[in-house]
């Protein structure tokens, strides 16, 4: 009798158990990771000189930038990008070697560039993404052409990435930024060959450093037209706050060997010719994300 009593007890708590498993919830499956959205960022900012391919746009006076990102899960992406400038309307008075006026285009206007631009960015390997674009340069009512060619610019660019390296080819389809050779032939064709490399340094912390090649299509060899640029940044993001401090300048100097630039190069000041555009000095930035 004990022992039937014991077998019941034991079936009772079987039974007693398996209730309860089947009025429990089955586990919730593991939740699937979001789908990859599109999406839409916003950026503005200042400088204390932007510096274009290490040649000043503001006569090293600071400027506002600022710029929209539309980007598809599918590579494809669109931008537009406007930062304040000085050197088109300071184009109004060239100068010769002696320093006297040679051309004197009054009305010049162009106070800010848009940038606009599309394309294609996809990781084509582990580690590598490949991104091919237009980019239009636009000077809105700018009257440069008075001494050259219209400032407004097209460039297609090629650039792959590998890890944290980066190398970038832009090659002009018109006369680059306005300039006309002083042998008189176009500079559309021109190129300019970029590489960087971001290091990680934690904390949100970043060293990028970066050289470039700028070549001017059909430039006499006699000429310094072409030139190289060089820059070192350092970043600080800070929940979408970019903090930045970079040393950037060109071998424009060292090419030159004078303290006057010759007529027509646009690495010299038009107002003080003996004040290089393009000589090595200390960038502050900062940019909100959003």
């Amino acid at each position: 009798m004990k022992k039937s009593l014991t077998s019941l007890a034991a079936l009772a708590l079987v039974a007693a158990s398996s209730l309860s498993q089947a009025q429990s919830p089955a586990p919730a499956a593991p939740a699937a990771a979001p789908a990859p959205a599109d999406s839409l960022t916003y950026n503005i900012g200042a400088v204390t000189d932007y510096r274009y391919r290490g040649v000043s746009q503001t006569r090293k006076l600071p400027a506002l930038q600022g710029g929209v990102d539309f980007v598809s899960t599918s590579g494809f992406y669109i931008g537009t990008w406007g930062s304040t400038i000085k050197w088109i309307k300071d184009a109004q008075t060239d100068f010769n070697k002696t320093n006297k006026p040679l051309i004197d285009a009054k009305g010049l206007k162009g106070e800010v560039e848009i940038d606009i631009y599309g394309g294609y960015k996809k990781e084509i390997a582990k580690d590598t993404t490949l991104d091919v674009g237009l980019l239009q340069y636009w000077y809105p009512g700018n009257k440069y052409d008075k001494i050259g060619y219209n400032a407004n610019t097209t460039e297609a660019y090629g650039a792959i990435s590998y890890g944290a390296l980066t190398a970038k080819l832009s090659n002009s389809t018109t006369p680059l930024f306005g300039q006309k050779n002083p042998n008189g032939s176009s500079t559309s064709g021109s190129r300019y060959l970029d590489i960087s490399y971001t290091l990680d340094l934690g904390g949100g912390m970043t060293l990028v450093p970066h050289v470039g090649d700028q070549y001017f299509k059909h430039a006499a060899k006699t000429t310094t037209y072409s030139y190289n640029d060089f820059s070192l940044a350092l970043n600080k993001d800070i929940d979408g706050l970019v903090i930045s401090a970079t040393l950037i300048g060109t071998n424009y100097k060292k090419l030159h060997g004078s303290k006057t630039f010759p007529v027509g190069e646009f690495v010299y000041d038009p107002i003080a010719p003996t004040k290089n555009m393009g000589d090595t000095a200390l960038v502050l930035g900062i940019k909100k994300n959003f």
